[in-house]
């Protein structure tokens, strides 16, 4: 594929969310679009309610008649989407499919789409910076880019000690 799948916002009836959802995932299932339609998804949240003096824990739809889609545009995946059952059209103008954009995305998933740079690889040296190891040097065991996490084998009181900690507080040590 030479275009890339975006993330796109479906509106649906209310209450319908699941079920337009799965509807969406078996005709993807059944007609074998994994390479146009990769993803659906109904957000949700976790709320805690308190009834009667008794607490329980809600899944809470977080957006009530959307359904979010990470596809490849084309005639066909719109074609799919469109003509879903409790589907009324594309978040956009004139109902036309409008990708969110990476910032969207971000807020909505709280997962940061844009492409991530390390200057350091396994088995370089590295500075811990801004945790209570700050001013610590180690050694970078592996590079987890989905997770924004380096695992760093630091030395701490004569024992190594492994240590997993966000990209953004590790600095690479020039020799």
């Amino acid at each position: 594929m030479s275009e890339a799948a975006k993330w796109y916002v479906v509106h649906t009836y209310s209450g319908y969310e699941n079920k337009v959802a799965q509807n969406i995932e078996k005709v993807v299932e059944n007609r074998k679009l994994h390479d146009l339609i990769q993803e659906v998804r109904v957000p949700t949240e976790r709320v805690t309610e308190i009834t009667d003096g008794k607490t329980k824990e809600v899944e809470r739809k977080t957006y009530p008649g959307y359904v979010l889609l990470k596809m490849v545009c084309t005639d066909e995946s719109w074609y799919v989407v469109r003509n879903t059952r409790g589907c009324t059209g594309f978040v956009g103008p004139a109902s036309e499919p409008t990708p969110l954009s990476d910032k969207e995305v971000e807020s909505l998933f709280g997962i940061d789409v844009s492409s991530v740079e390390v200057n350091f690889k396994e088995g370089d040296r590295v500075q811990i910076s801004g945790t209570a190891m700050d001013g610590f040097v180690g050694v970078v065991q592996k590079i987890n880019i989905d997770d924004k996490t380096v695992d760093v084998l630091v030395s701490m009181f004569g024992r190594e000690t492994p240590t997993t900690l966000p990209l953004s507080q590790v600095v690479s040590v020039e020799d």
